[in-house]
């Protein structure tokens, strides 16, 4: 199912069918995800990690709505825990609970919440966990925004920018009008564009691409 990531998608859906999609980071019924795609929605990404350093004891079951609700793709994302060390092993806990269960992409989730003080050391955890994924057979991406890049691992560090990225920029506008090149991506694939949306029984962000 690898090959269904969002990211081809991305490149061969012409940009008069751009699409929405939503992320959830709480169990999310099949039901919910059933009456998000009724109403245009045809992508998820469900948290698959937890910042605390755990696997997200509902992504399994999200997987399985979110496609069982008529999701055309379902990715899942993974929000590392820096203070926990181990990134690979972040990484491995995350693919062996949710192996075979037909998800799309891996996108690791950069946003500021208790990283090093040393943007180094910050960019060779992310590093390490993006190269473990790729070992394990995962398709990668990176969810982050200008801002949280910048205070991360410094704008101008572009290790990881092979990885589509997933950019999140709460303007309330399907475009990708308002992107600004940082980290060594001229073009995203996703954009986050609202969060913390109520629909359809449901919390959600949602998500845009051409």
């Amino acid at each position: 199912m690898k090959m269904f990531a969002l990211f081809i998608l991305c490149i061969s859906v012409p940009s008069a069918f751009a699409a929405t999609g939503v992320d959830v980071s709480a169990y999310t019924s099949q039901d919910s995800f059933s009456c998000l795609n009724q109403n245009g929605y045809i992508f998820g990404i469900v948290r698959g990690y937890c910042s605390y350093g755990a696997v997200d004891p509902n992504v399994v079951s999200n997987i399985q709505n979110s496609i069982n609700g008529g999701m055309q793709n379902t990715d899942v994302y993974l929000f590392p825990c820096y203070p926990c060390g181990d990134p690979a092993g972040q990484a491995d806990d995350l693919v062996n609970a949710i192996a075979g269960q037909g998800y799309g992409m891996v996108w690791i989730d950069i946003e500021v919440y208790a990283w090093d003080s040393d943007q180094g050391n910050n960019q060779n955890f992310i590093l390490t966990m993006a190269n473990e994924l790729t070992n394990q057979g995962q398709s990668v991406g990176i969810y982050t925004s200008y801002y949280n890049w910048q205070s991360i691992v410094g704008l101008g560090w572009t290790g990881v920018s092979q990885y589509p990225l997933w950019y999140a920029h709460y303007d309330d506008w399907m475009s990708f009008g308002d992107f600004t090149p940082f980290g060594g991506w001229n073009t995203p694939a996703i954009k986050q564009y609202n969060g913390d949306v109520s629909y359809c029984g449901a919390g959600i962000d949602q998500d845009y691409y051409p």
